[in-house]
């Protein structure tokens, strides 16, 4: 073998040996951890964007949730997933005392935390980088005042997951927003007795006329009270979020408004952020907002499609 062939040969090997070096670089693996239960279409939609998003960069992403609304257990999980060193952590922050200090150990590892949907306010006390959602008390709020302006003198708020700090600030802003002149009403996430607590509520409190739901979850169940009742004409309807079926009540008018977080985008953004804070040490500057935004009647038929295909 001459000079010539010996160093192109040796050539070639290095290129491909650089090649598959920053290809198993590029291979970051990702740990993503809610509370969502997995009966809720709003966290199917976050699983969709974060498994889309390490489809573009290359990256493995692992979706970890409790099958119920359970703080010990979401803070297992994410002890396990601090445990496993990934190279990156997204957590829906939910309930400061139970994942404040699980957070705090991941990023004392020198593992990059973003935290979504929950716990914007207080995240970065625990050394989270970023955070991906929306200010759900001023949602709540806007949520009142919308109603007000459709004629509501007194609300109802009806809390499927009461301690969960997300869900409690939706609850304290629209009681805000009424100038206290609303209620909570707390259920669990059983659309059965979603729907007879709302029933059993309405029957003891004539004089509301609005109530909010603070999710899917809770939206179905509480549109099927109303048909069934044939109330449906009698009280503004609002929820936060949408589903296919919420965005069908909201075409046929069976629903006034829904609060859109984009929540695809709490799943899509964590990841293809965190790709880039290992690959090139690149984030934002500051948190990024993914809502609130009010979908109406004349609304909905633009974003069906999008929901069913699970980005919406």
């Amino acid at each position: 073998m001459t000079r010539l062939s010996q160093w192109l040969l040796a050539s070639t090997s290095a290129i491909a040996l650089m090649a598959g070096t920053a290809q198993a670089q590029d291979d970051n693996r990702f740990v993503v951890v809610t509370h969502g239960v997995p009966s809720d279409p709003f966290w199917s939609v976050v699983k969709n964007g974060a498994e889309a998003a390490a489809d573009v960069v290359g990256a493995t992403v692992e979706y970890r949730a409790p099958s119920t609304f359970d703080m010990a257990k979401m803070q297992q999980l994410v002890d396990a997933a601090v445990a496993s060193n990934p190279d990156g952590l997204i957590v829906s922050f939910t309930d400061e005392d139970a994942l404040g200090g699980v957070v705090q150990r991941a990023t004392n590892n020198g593992i990059p935390v973003i935290t979504i949907n929950s716990g914007g306010e207080v995240a970065r006390k625990y050394g989270a980088r970023l955070h991906i959602g929306q200010s759900e008390y001023e949602a709540g709020k806007q949520a009142a005042e919308h109603m007000q302006e459709l004629g509501v003198e007194k609300g109802l708020c009806v809390n499927h997951e009461q301690g969960n700090q997300g869900l409690d600030q939706r609850c304290d802003g629209f009681l805000e927003g009424f100038d206290g002149n609303a209620e909570q009403l707390a259920t669990t996430y059983d659309p059965t007795s979603i729907r007879n607590a709302i029933v059993a509520y309405l029957n003891e409190n004539s004089d509301v006329r609005g109530i909010l739901t603070l999710g899917a979850l809770a939206a179905e169940p509480m549109i099927q009270a109303m048909r069934e009742q044939g109330a449906t004409d009698m009280f503004t309807l609002g929820t936060f979020d949408l589903s296919p079926g919420i965005l069908e009540s909201l075409e046929q008018g069976g629903l006034d408004f829904a609060i859109d977080q984009q929540q695809y985008l709490q799943g899509y953004l964590p990841v293809m952020f965190l790709d880039q804070y290992v690959k090139n040490g690149l984030l934002p500057a500051g948190d990024v907002a993914t809502g609130p935004g009010f979908v109406t009647q004349e609304d909905a038929a633009q974003v069906i499609e999008l929901s069913e295909q699970g980005i919406r």
